[in-house]
């Protein structure tokens, strides 16, 4: 699996240290891991919370990331911007225990976490922790196990009811104010990554243009 780490710019002096744990969590399970940054605070392309949702649906959608761990101050910000596009079912998990709901109940594909809230004294630890109950089994299994089946079918009601008030990610990307998209893929290592990953020849080309 593909997963891609996007810091916003009020925590970005973190994602060392937030990439450093999900590596070491992923790697363990065989997963690779796409840092698009931002990688410090003084970085040239800023990232803010509604730039993370323009980015998360870009990597989602295009088939470059099969998942996004992403951020910010309380991490609602970031999960209200990632929700805000097509496909995107983000999660705000803030311990071991949310990972492990969300990833058995919702089977999402991207979670936001607070990361100056809360944030403090081993938190490097909690976030290996909520990353390994993310990643290391099957998601999607329910819990408790007896609601697995209804679970499942809220899942799908949900994916449909997007799918219904949702435009496609094409439109989105052609119709938003472009100021803000080229800005949001103008990471330093965004046209590395993100190129040879994705798997939706309309998307690229589109960014591309840009």
């Amino acid at each position: 699996m593909k997963i891609a780490l996007i810091n916003e710019n009020s925590q970005a002096a973190k994602n060392g240290m937030i990439h450093d744990a999900l590596t070491t969590v992923a790697g363990e399970l065989g997963h690779e891991v796409h840092n698009y940054g931002m990688y410090t605070a003084d970085d040239t392309a800023q990232i803010t919370y509604p730039m993370v949702g323009l980015l998360t649906g870009i990597l989602l959608n295009s088939g470059a990331a099969d998942f996004v761990v992403t951020g910010c101050g309380t991490g609602s910000g970031s999960m209200l911007a990632a929700n805000a596009m097509p496909g995107v079912f983000c999660g705000l998990v803030i311990d071991p225990t949310d990972a492990f709901l969300f990833a058995q109940i919702n089977d999402g594909n991207a979670i936001a976490m607070p990361y100056a809230k809360g944030f403090g004294w081993a938190a490097e630890l909690n976030l290996q922790d909520c990353y390994r109950k993310l990643f290391e089994g099957e998601s999607g299994v329910g819990y408790p196990k007896e609601r697995a089946e209804i679970m499942a079918k809220n899942r799908s009601v949900l994916a449909d009811l997007k799918a219904k008030t949702c435009h496609d990610m094409l439109t989105v990307l052609k119709n938003v104010d472009q100021d803000l998209l080229k800005s949001a893929i103008a990471g330093e290592k965004f046209e590395e990554l993100f190129y040879k990953n994705s798997q939706d020849e309309e998307i690229s080309n589109y960014l591309r243009g840009l």
